[in-house]
């Protein structure tokens, strides 16, 4: 399987944003490979899926997911790759909100590794950069995002790998919205 081929696709598929660009694929890889590895998962179908998660994000209101995953299955089939089935389902299944479970080890693999992302100091980052990309750009409503999804990542997790690494990001973010709220009160 030529990984360089689909990660040069993957790159040229990318939104040019901070919150779902090339940055985020290539950080999803890096972490379905060290969950991949802990949970003994097949590394080539979540290399390949994380690869391509994203391959059909745009800024139409589309499910990126099921677009994505018609993408990938073009591509792969004209790959002759013989686990096509394997990572659409991963990538039909990667976006938590919407959509199917994940059933496959790795497709709970691609969907904690795309959750933790958005989790932690990257997480916050991706945050204000979407809220400055959208029509309210303010604080509160970045912390209004917090409480309906980010804080909730957590408890979405699949695997043990991946509950470890969110126990920490979700650390993270409670302490970062503590302190915020406090500056906004203007203590410290």
């Amino acid at each position: 399987m030529n990984l360089e081929k689909i990660g040069e696709i993957a790159k040229n598929s990318s939104l040019e944003n901070g919150c779902h660009g090339w940055e985020h694929t290539k950080r999803v890889q890096e972490l379905v490979l060290k969950i991949g590895t802990e949970e003994n998962a097949d590394l080539e179908i979540l290399e390949i899926s994380a690869l391509l998660h994203d391959i059909a994000r745009s800024k139409e209101q589309i499910c990126h997911a099921e677009e994505g995953a018609k993408k990938a299955r073009e591509l792969l089939e004209e790959m002759d790759y013989d686990k096509i089935e394997d990572v659409i389902h991963c990538i039909e299944t990667h976006r938590f909100s919407r959509g199917k479970d994940p059933e496959t080890l790795e497709a709970k693999i691609l969907q904690d590794a795309d959750k933790l992302d958005a989790m932690g100091a990257i997480g916050i980052a991706r945050c204000f950069i979407y809220r400055g990309n959208h029509s309210d750009k303010t604080i509160q409503s970045a912390k209004k995002h917090f409480h309906k999804k980010l804080l909730k990542l957590k408890d979405k997790i699949h695997t043990q790998s991946a509950k470890k690494i969110a126990a920490e990001r979700h650390g993270f973010l409670l302490e970062f919205l503590e302190r915020l709220e406090k500056e906004e009160k203007g203590e410290l």
